[in-house]
């Protein structure tokens, strides 16, 4: 296909939700200053659809003196950082006030929220259920850091997310999910409000063929109440004060089943891969998982003796967790491959924040597409210029969103190379494989600034988290 079959005119600002209509492969042959003007033209658009009607974002606008974006950068100062979207009181989390935590994300979207039927609702799990009964798919964080952000998608956004998570999984493997429904396997939850959890059910299933031929490690959902106060929870324990907590008997007693699931649960990998294996010789699988949880997998089989034997054509989608794995091989890749007998390792990156996947290409390099515009600050928050190779805080404009404001800040340090000069023939700003979090780099505490106006930003986390 010639670049000239993705002239800017068959590409409407309008409607970014189209671009991949005819797949990554024209995406992927335009030069990134190509589109560039179109690109902005779609966040112009983007901004004057949600002004009026995102009220986070009209209080920050309003406090920076913004009434439109003419440049990528006068749109800087509007860039929600990821504070944002857990800038709640913790304490409506610890009451489960959920008619307080839903007025509260009422402010991030374009949804009337207060239309929600909470009637009987007392947990955070069901307050999620009810929203997605309404039309939301509110994903959530791990919630690691002690709070849950809540990423404010809909149903309006569902049918480009799953568009672009299909043909990033195409772009990386080869394998089309809307055409070629293969045997799926994924060592984690069912599904639950978590967003990776929510995704991978979103998109497994249906990728799978359906419910039957999607299998996981565990058939159950996870706890978003848990996870919601996990962190606290072990703080209490730990101080030997959670029984001050006022919490329900029926939650700590689901902590502890977790807990010692936890424990186990290396166990019951194990069990459930070798299991696999043995019911699913010479077939054609996806298998999912972590590259610690594949790594760790094939060591053990190698130790056992036993050997998987799956047909062509199956393939294997990763990432993460790598963390504390130790004598890690140095071609782990080649490593998983040769133990699998899978040839074909898809990868993307990508963020709760962002809609839209880059995948990995045949040089190890994640490939930015189109609908987002990609942005890097130094440590002062300094926009670094947009050429050559460069190392700084991530941030973007999310062109896809059609209920919410698509510009945030991220907690993750990359390299983008802005030259278009990869390997694998994929134009494109690219980022480079070794990505960081600034909490990790930090000790757990992301000194995160603003691109604005420090008071006004300021002012505006207390109008989101409740103030005035």
């Amino acid at each position: 296909m010639t670049e000239g079959v993705l002239d800017k005119p068959n590409l409407s600002p309008e409607a970014p939700d189209t671009w991949l209509d005819n797949g990554y492969e024209p995406l992927y042959a335009m030069s990134w200053r190509g589109y560039q003007d179109l690109q902005l033209q779609a966040l112009k658009l983007h901004f004057a659809k949600v002004s009026g009607r995102v009220a986070a974002l009209d209080k920050l606008a309003e406090r920076e003196g913004i009434t439109s974006i003419d440049s990528i950068e006068e749109g800087l100062p509007l860039l929600f950082d990821h504070r944002v979207l857990k800038n709640y009181p913790l304490s409506l989390i610890e009451k489960r006030d959920v008619g307080r935590l839903n007025a509260w994300l009422d402010r991030l979207t374009t949804h009337d929220l207060s239309k929600v039927d909470l009637t009987g609702v007392n947990t955070v799990d069901g307050w999620l259920d009810r929203l997605d009964a309404f039309g939301m798919l509110i994903g959530h964080s791990s919630g690691t850091t002690g709070k849950l952000s809540f990423v404010p998608r809909s149903q309006v956004e569902f049918p480009s997310w799953q568009k672009t998570y299909y043909e990033a999984q195409r772009a990386t493997t080869g394998v089309d999910a809307y055409t070629d429904k293969v045997e799926t396997f994924f060592p984690g939850y069912r599904g639950g409000h978590q967003m990776m959890m929510k995704m991978l059910e979103l998109f497994n299933v249906p990728a799978a063929g359906g419910p039957e031929h999607y299998h996981t490690l565990y058939p159950h959902h996870i706890s978003s109440d848990l996870l919601s106060l996990a962190a606290r929870m072990q703080v209490a324990e730990d101080r030997g004060e959670l029984d001050q907590l006022g919490l329900d008997p029926a939650l700590l007693e689901a902590r502890q089943a977790l807990i010692a699931q936890g424990k186990r649960r290396e166990q019951d990998i194990e069990t459930w891969f070798f299991e696999l294996f043995e019911r699913n010789r010479g077939k054609r699988v996806k298998l999912g998982g972590s590259f610690g949880d594949l790594i760790k997998t094939a060591r053990s089989g190698i130790a056992k003796g036993l050997k998987p034997d799956f047909a062509a054509g199956s393939f294997i989608m990763t990432g993460g967790g790598m963390k504390g794995l130790k004598d890690v091989p140095d071609d782990w890749e080649g490593y998983v491959r040769d133990y699998f007998g899978i040839d074909t390792i898809g990868m993307f990156y990508g963020m709760s924040e962002v809609m839209s996947m880059s995948p990995r290409c045949s040089c190890g390099n994640y490939h930015i597409m189109p609908h987002t515009i990609p942005l890097l600050f130094d440590r002062e928050m300094n926009l670094l210029p947009r050429e050559g190779t460069q190392t700084g805080r991530y941030a973007f404009y999310d062109l896809l969103p059609q209920t919410y404001w698509g510009g945030f800040i991220s907690g993750d340090q990359l390299t983008i190379n802005w030259d278009e000069d990869c390997a694998c023939g994929w134009k494109g700003p690219r980022v480079l494989p070794e990505i960081t979090r600034f909490a990790e780099m930090e000790g757990g505490d992301d000194k995160i600034s603003c691109a604005g106006t420090q008071q006004a930003y300021n002012e505006f986390l207390d109008f989101v988290s409740g103030g005035e």
